[in-house]
């Protein structure tokens, strides 16, 4: 089959930077536990995505963290110094990742040419080897090194904050 184009541009940048990764295909998911129905979750950690904002809509998050974790958004909101974190519009979404509900990944930064998508990643994913998230869209697990990852968020010119979380 062809390769998306949004995934297209995620591949192409991996290879630019000689990334290590492996590739599982599979049906259409949109949550860690359809992930794990289908066992994706065997060839690595699956990492859970969050594409948040504040209350004024001015500042918005992509919180990349282990996939066993549930988050207060009360807690992870004063510990980034916003008031009232919520979930993001999937309209916000696509203007500003160019992503769909259930496609939210890290390397949708490559998208976010505006730089204006802050990225956190939850500081026990530093340990993993093998980091499953999707290439810009739910058919497809990429797995990578937290530290390759970090390579890619930086190469798309994005900081980011690791934190506990």
């Amino acid at each position: 089959t062809d390769m998306s184009a949004a995934r297209e541009t995620v591949m192409k940048r991996l290879e630019e930077l000689s990334i290590k990764y492996k590739v599982t295909e599979h049906e259409a998911v949109f949550t860690i536990g359809q992930m794990e129905k289908l066992g994706i979750g065997q060839s690595g950690h699956v990492a859970k995505n969050l594409f948040l904002r504040d209350a004024k809509g001015k500042r918005h998050f992509l919180i990349t963290l282990c996939g066993d974790k549930q988050v207060d958004l009360k807690t992870l909101g004063s510990k980034l110094g916003v008031v009232r974190l919520s979930f993001a519009s999937e309209e916000r979404l696509e203007r500003m990742l160019k992503l769909k509900k259930g496609s939210v990944t890290p390397l949708g930064v490559i998208n976010d040419e505006a730089n204006v998508v802050e990225i956190v990643l939850d500081m026990d994913l530093e340990r993993e080897d093998h980091i499953g998230v999707h290439p810009n869209e739910n058919t497809a697990t990429v797995w990578l090194s937290y530290l390759d990852l970090c390579r890619y968020i930086e190469s798309c010119g994005h900081s980011f904050t690791s934190m506990e979380i």
